[in-house]
Formats: C-alpha cells, sequence, structure tokens
C-alpha cells in the first residue's frame, strides 16, 4: 500500500508529491465508482469508527486532561465518534434512496412552502429512534431563493445525476478543536461531490490522525484518501500545489485570507486590490461571534436556572473553543426578570464543570478582551483562561471589539436592547445581531412557548430575518452541527475579500445543493414540565448540557447504539439519561 502519511520531516515535500499524484490517478475512478460500491465503502467506515471509538475518544481526553470516567468525557463520544457515525449511517440512507429511485428520501409532508415563497424541508426527527433518542428535538432546512417545491428534487444529490463527472483532488484542512470536524469534511467531500481527499491535520489535534487512518484505511488503500501532518510550512505547499483543484479549510479567517492572498502587509494589499493569488475553488467554515437572544416571557425560577444552565453550556462546551460557542448575550432591560437571569447565568458559569484551556492562545484572547472591559469578572474554570463574564456592554456601539472578534474562549459578553414589547425587541436585535455582530454562521434565540404562541408572527419573523446559517430556537446551534440531515455553514453570500463565516455547507445529508439556512428547535422546558406546556420530551436534561453529570455514559451508550442500531442498548441510554 502506498504511504497515507505526510510527515513533516525530511523529504515531506516529495511525499507529499506522491502523494497528491496517487490521488490524481485515482479521482476519476472514484467519481464514477458505482454507488453500490460507494455505500459498501460508507459501510466500512461505519464498521472501522466503531472499532476506533474508545480509543478515539481516550487519545482526545488525554490530550484535553479529561477523565475518561468525568461527564466531560461525553462532549468527546457525541462531538467525536457519535457524530461521524451519525453521518456516515445517514449518507448510507441517502445514498441507499437515490441507488432505489434516483432520488434523496423526503417524508411526504415534508416540504411546504412560506408564504413569502420560500421552501422550507423538515428533515429531523427520520423515524422513531430520533424522536425516542433526541426526544423534542426537529430541525427544518430552509432553502434559498429560487428553490421551489416543484424544483427542490432537482437541486438534492447534484453529483449522483452526472453521467460521466470528472476527477478531482480535495485538500481539506483539518480543525483542531471539536474532534469529529476532519473527518466529517472529509467525508463530505468524498460522497457529496465525489472529491478524492488529502486530510491537512491540524497540530492541535494531530494526534487523532492515526485514529482516522483507521477509519478511512480502505479508502487510503483503494487511493482514494491520504493524510498530511506538520506545520504552516506543509499547510501553504498543499495550497498552492499544482494537483489540488479545491481546498476547504475549517478554521480562521485569517488563515483562509493567507491561502487567497498571501501573509503579512504584502497579503493585506494584495487583498485591498483584491488581488488573489490562488483561483482553486475554496469552501469554508470560519467562526463566528455567535448571539444569544433572550426574549422576555413569563419565566418562573426553575426556568431562570435550566436556561441559565442552557447558557452556560453555549459558552463552556468543549471548554468554549467552538466556532459557534455563544459570545453575546441579549436581553431586555425592560424585562423584570432579566438580573434575576444574569446573576443566574454568572451562577451556572462559574459552577458548571471546567475544561483545562487546551487550546493554543486561549489565556491571550481572553486576557485581551477581557482588558478592554474593567467591569470583566472571572467566574472559575482553569486559572490560565478562566471563564469571564463581560457585563452592560452598549449595543449601540457597533466597535465593541466583543461584538466584531471572536474571543475562542471561555468569554461570554452582555448586553442589553431596550424595548417596550416582544415584537419591538425581537426586531430590533435582529437587526443587531445582522449589522454589529462578525461572521453568520449561527444564532440563538430562547423563548418561553407561551410567548412563543402569543407572538408567533414576530418570532418567524425573527428566524426569516436572522442572516445566519444556523438558527436554533431553544436549542443550541451545537446542536444543529450535531444533526446530519441539517446543513452546516455560513449564510450564503460572502466573497472571497469579505469571507467572514466561509462559503459553502458540510453535514447536510440530504445532499441540498442551495440550502439557506437550517432551524433547529428544542423544548424550553425539561420533563416532566414540558409535557405540561406542550412540547414533550423525555430528557429531564439534555446530555449536551455541560451540567449532565452522567454525560459520558449517555453519550458512549448513544455511539454503540449508533454502531450497530441493536434494542440492547437503549435501556442503558435511558437508565444514564434520567439520571441527569
Amino acid at each position: 500500500m502506498p504511504a497515507a502519511r505526510i510527515d513533516a520531516g525530511p523529504g515531506w515535500r516529495d511525499r507529499a508529491d506522491a502523494d497528491v499524484d496517487v490521488l490524481s490517478r485515482h479521482s476519476q475512478e472514484w467519481a464514477r465508482l458505482p454507488i453500490a460500491t460507494r455505500i459498501d465503502h460508507l459501510r466500512e467506515l461505519a464498521a472501522n469508527t466503531a472499532e476506533v471509538a474508545e480509543r478515539w475518544v481516550r487519545a482526545a481526553c488525554g490530550a484535553k486532561g479529561l477523565e475518561m470516567e468525568s461527564s466531560l468525557a461525553g462532549e468527546e463520544w457525541t462531538s467525536g465518534p457519535w457524530a461521524l457515525l451519525f453521518s456516515i449511517n445517514r449518507l448510507t440512507e441517502t445514498l441507499e434512496a437515490i441507488a432505489a429511485t434516483g432520488a434523496p428520501r423526503l417524508g411526504r409532508r415534508a416540504v411546504s412552502t412560506r408564504v413569502d415563497g420560500q421552501v422550507v424541508v423538515d428533515v429531523f426527527p427520520q423515524n422513531a429512534w430520533d424522536r425516542l433518542l433526541l426526544s423534542g428535538v426537529s430541525a427544518q432546512v430552509w432553502m434559498q431563493p429560487g428553490v421551489t417545491a416543484a424544483n427542490l428534487a432537482d437541486t438534492m444529490g447534484v453529483f449522483y445525476k452526472q453521467e460521466a463527472p470528472p476527477g478531482e483532488v480535495a485538500l481539506v484542512l483539518g480543525a483542531g478543536n471539536i474532534a469529529s470536524i476532519p473527518a466529517l469534511d472529509v467525508l463530505y467531500k468524498l460522497f457529496a461531490h465525489g472529491l478524492v481527499c488529502l486530510l491537512k491535520m491540524n497540530p492541535v489535534n494531530e494526534y487523532l490522525g492515526p485514529v482516522f487512518e483507521d477509519v478511512f484505511a480502505d479508502l487510503v488503500a483503494a487511493g482514494y484518501v491520504r493524510f498530511a501532518y506538520g506545520g504552516t510550512d506543509v499547510g501553504e505547499y498543499l495550497t498552492r500545489h499544482e494537483g489540488i483543484d479545491e481546498i476547504h479549510i475549517t478554521g480562521s479567517n485569517r488563515t483562509h485570507d493567507a491561502i487567497v492572498f498571501g501573509s503579512g502587509a504584502d497579503g493585506a494589499e494584495r487583498k485591498a486590490r483584491g488581488e488573489a493569488i490562488t483561483t482553486k475553488r475554496m469552501t469554508s467554515e470560519l467562526g463566528n461571534v455567535s448571539p444569544t437572544i433572550v426574549v422576555p416571557g413569563p419565566w418562573s425560577q426553575r426556568d431562570i436556572r435550566f436556561q441559565a444552565a442552557h447558557i452556560a453550556t453555549q459558552k463552556l462546551h468543549n471548554g468554549g473553543f467552538n466556532c459557534i460557542a455563544s459570545q453575546v448575550l441579549i436581553t431586555n432591560p425592560a424585562w423584570e426578570l432579566e438580573q434575576r437571569l444574569l446573576r443566574s447565568v454568572a451562577a451556572a458559569l462559574a459552577s458548571a464543570p471546567h475544561r483545562p484551556a487546551y487550546y493554543p492562545g486561549a489565556a491571550e484572547r481572553r486576557r485581551a478582551l477581557a482588558q478592554v472591559h474593567p467591569g470583566a469578572r472571572t467566574l472559575g474554570g482553569d486559572e490560565s483562561a478562566p471563564a469571564t463574564l463581560i457585563s452592560g456592554l452598549d449595543s449601540a456601539d457597533g466597535a465593541q471589539p466583543c461584538f466584531t472578534t471572536e474571543a475562542f474562549a471561555a468569554l461570554l459578553a452582555a448586553t442589553s436592547i431596550d424595548a417596550a414589547t416582544v415584537e419591538d425587541f425581537l426586531e430590533q436585535a435582529v437587526d443587531f445581531c445582522n449589522q454589529s455582530l462578525w461572521g453568520t454562521l449561527g444564532a440563538n434565540i430562547i423563548i418561553h412557548p407561551a410567548t412563543a404562541r402569543r407572538h408567533a408572527a414576530a418570532l418567524d419573523r425573527a428566524i426569516a430575518r436572522l442572516r445566519y446559517g444556523c438558527v436554533g430556537v431553544n436549542a443550541w446551534t451545537g446542536v444543529g452541527f450535531l444533526l446530519a440531515p441539517a446543513s452546516w455553514g455560513a449564510f450564503p453570500g460572502h466573497t472571497i475579500d469579505d469571507i467572514q463565516s466561509g462559503v459553502g455547507v458540510v453535514h447536510n445529508s440530504l445532499l441540498f445543493d442551495r440550502p439557506q439556512k437550517s432551524v433547529v428547535r428544542a423544548p424550553f422546558h425539561p420533563y416532566p414540565r414540558s409535557v405540561a406546556h406542550g412540547r414533550p420530551t423525555l430528557l429531564p436534561v439534555p446530555p449536551w448540557f455541560v451540567t449532565h453529570r452522567h454525560a459520558h455514559q449517555v453519550s458512549e451508550r448513544l455511539t454503540r447504539f449508533e454502531a450497530d442500531r441493536a434494542l440492547r442498548h437503549v435501556p442503558g441510554i435511558f437508565a444514564a439519561a434520567l439520571r441527569s
């Protein structure tokens, strides 16, 4: 078998050239592979992922300073092997449907058209297991203008409609934070776009490279996947390589601009002139200053505690090292419960279990933002980069650093918008998010169901107007990241000279070619109070909450279930989930 690994030691350029050549020679073969053979490869990927799952989580916990029996290890199960298995299984179902009928399968009543003509597709839940295991969670994908109910099928699985697609090579520059991202991005390029892939591991989590090599072993042996390791010198060489046709990056807008325009002062000047140094196609997911809009309503004290834990989860999951971590909390000072909620959020940030600040530069980024605001409070956590709350930011000042700079650390900023009515508050909050906050990846809305019913039109308008690729309603947008049938990426429309959160989508297991945004919903109340409020869920605390004491057990058992769909796993899942 040809070498599958490019090390940044002597001779790495020659090995890189050789591996790109292998991919190029096999690219057309992969592009035109029978769909039945692709399905076989997906099944091999699932089996390989199940086999390495515990090793994967153990490696991630070791690198991030976590105990395998810690509740925080649940994050590594969920956003690691479970996320990859879930996507593999949903892609398998899509390809099976294409093989049988020529198109991905949708539910009988899944497609609807809004009064403004925008097409919406219900994509989750898809089956009884979804309704049981992720009880109460739902997702839609809203399409871009021009997609109609009549032509929707023409915009799904477009690659599989080609008779003789060309063979091309994609370079995937892997993320260093969420463990499944590199593998998920490769999976999407392989099966959605028919590209062979060279995965350049990020130095932060290159320890997972051998795990991924085992996951993709069959595709490596066939010449469809290769791996690269090393620093910026390796990355730069590969982005300029004449054998690479397309680049996908999950990372920062600064790295994107360095690829497109070059680095340093020369790169900045070229960007100002609109003078790109690469003509390769690029797709990207580049982060966000994520807002959480809290809509005033008749909250009880239990509601405040539960939603404070929800907000703390949006911030502290993975130590705050998420492109979708909530960064700006938006409240209304006219709401009599505003200060009580803010105090509860501070308490939840202080008391939640914290990860070590494993990601490079976290302390410096947190310090730089905190120093701008003398009132910043530290609330516990790793002493090198403690959880930090900055209160009282002026929403009218769009130049606030917390509005324009992604912290990528455990820092949450609070601001307010004074409005007399819910309608006015939602209108102004959406304007603030769209106009003042950097990025368009994801936005959260937290709203009491009674308020949502009473102001249904205003809520619907807010969701429609938010220019974000994912909108979570009582569900953190991180759940949207995990749901494979939802699309994941920036709101469409960015350009290479103003890239913000990026271009294109991933995940998207139903293979929509023109999605605009995904909308994810979850119950405002946990079980059993959710039943009384008409949005039933079986979860007293969602397993992705940082406050769930048995999240590691729930997530491991969900992963085992996803590996074989065996009924024997289900009692254990609920036993752990209900011990929250």
